[in-house]
């Protein structure tokens, strides 16, 4: 940058305005059709997709991984290793969207037949589109999902070289994507991966994962289970197992089930980590939201009349205390944006226009003014009155 001088500097934007002023009087009075900009825009954010099922392989005896084609082929946008996609899944009168981690790599999704993957563990009772997925999704059905949201990823600006990824269960899939996209020579960072699991014989990804180690790529399997014959690491992801494999400077990534983040806060408090080598994946909604601090007890039970305005038109359909906004609009059929459905994202921002909720305090990722102003992000918001919301006209 050359300067030429304070005065000169500081009245360089009146010379700009000239030169502008100039150029415009000596343009084509023809109208410009292309839009080169926006197309690139368009391109790498396309908004929502129609995707494909081509594959569907196990990844478990519990877990499978599903892969999607963009319909007609055609490019991808782009996205990071660690982040997730949105699939809305048609269930009846309803349309319900959940977020997954995507399991395979940027660079597969880069090819000329590029593809995204996400594997899906069957739940325990309480995820009936994890087991809608594990038992009735095919190939050839064809959903519309969205590519390429979260901030779970490594960034090199903020970020150690040396990572430390803590999994549990099927948080092993964006690390998963991670090792991939190392293994690929396409991310650059030593990642290590500590993953707990309760038996060898369940372990998801553990063939592929196992073919991903090599210099920057490190696979260490953590058995909680009674396995006599087991020859490596046992028992939880501790203050004591996390240092052995830590490096003198390491950033930490943690993705798993809700009960292993709250035991991971405490153990990494033993470590003294600064705050800002710690990452957190969202969880997604609480399994039980009584057990927060500050939630109302004598609520627990009750279930509420929420009204809901769309326009002009209104709503008036009951919500149960324990279970959030959205759960309540997806049970009644009335369609909402969701995203992460953690309460970071805001897919799902709701004006509030009388009654009270509860916020779950882990997945409050609400801005300042929305607080102000009587916004919630609906997935972390519970009743625990009669409420008013109004929502967006789908």
């Amino acid at each position: 940058m050359k300067v030429k001088g304070f005065l000169k500097d500081v009245g360089g934007a009146s010379r700009v305005t000239k030169a502008r002023l100039a150029a415009f009087a000596q343009a084509s009075s023809t109208p410009v059709r292309t839009d080169p900009i926006g197309d690139v825009a368009r391109e790498w954010h396309p908004g929502k997709l129609d995707m494909v099922v081509t594959e569907i392989r196990d990844a478990s005896k519990t877990a499978k991984t599903v892969r999607f084609e963009k319909v007609g082929g055609g490019k991808l946008p782009p996205f990071y290793a660690g982040q997730f996609m949105v699939v809305d899944f048609p269930m009846g009168d309803s349309l319900i969207s959940r977020p997954y981690s995507i399991s395979s790599a940027p660079w597969q999704a880069r090819q000329e037949k590029g593809f995204v993957e996400i594997t899906v563990r069957r739940s325990r009772g309480d995820g009936f589109i994890c087991d809608h997925i594990n038992d009735n999704v095919k190939v050839g059905d064809t959903f519309r999902c969205l590519i390429g949201c979260g901030q779970f990823y490594y960034e090199p600006l903020r970020d150690a070289r040396h990572v430390v990824a803590l999994a549990g269960g099927v948080g092993i899939t964006p690390f998963a994507s991670m090792a991939r996209e190392v293994a690929h020579g396409t991310l650059d960072m030593d990642l290590t991966i500590l993953y707990g699991s309760v038996a060898s014989d369940d372990i998801t990804l553990r063939d592929e994962l196992a073919a991903l180690e090599g210099e920057h790529v490190h696979i260490v399997h953590v058995l909680s289970g009674d396995e006599p014959d087991w020859q490596g690491e046992r028992g939880f992801l501790t203050a004591e197992l996390i240092r052995k494999y830590s490096a003198p400077d390491t950033t930490y990534f943690i993705c798993g089930p809700q009960a292993m983040y709250r035991f991971l806060r405490e153990e990494l408090k033993k470590l003294d980590i600064p705050q800002r080598r710690v990452r957190f994946e969202v969880f997604g909604q609480a399994k039980d939201i009584t057990v927060f601090p500050g939630y109302p007890q004598e609520c627990k039970d009750k279930t509420y009349q929420l009204t809901v305005r769309r326009g002009i038109h209104e709503d008036v359909i009951p919500a149960r205390a324990t279970e959030s906004l959205v759960v309540a609009l997806e049970r009644a059929g009335i369609r909402i944006e969701t995203g992460c459905r953690s309460g970071e994202c805001g897919f799902c921002r709701t004006k509030v226009l009388s009654g009270s909720v509860y916020i779950c305090p882990e997945n409050d990722g609400r801005r300042a003014a929305d607080k102000d102003f009587g916004y919630v992000h609906a997935c972390a918001a519970y009743p625990t009155s009669d409420v008013v919301i109004k929502i967006p006209i789908e």
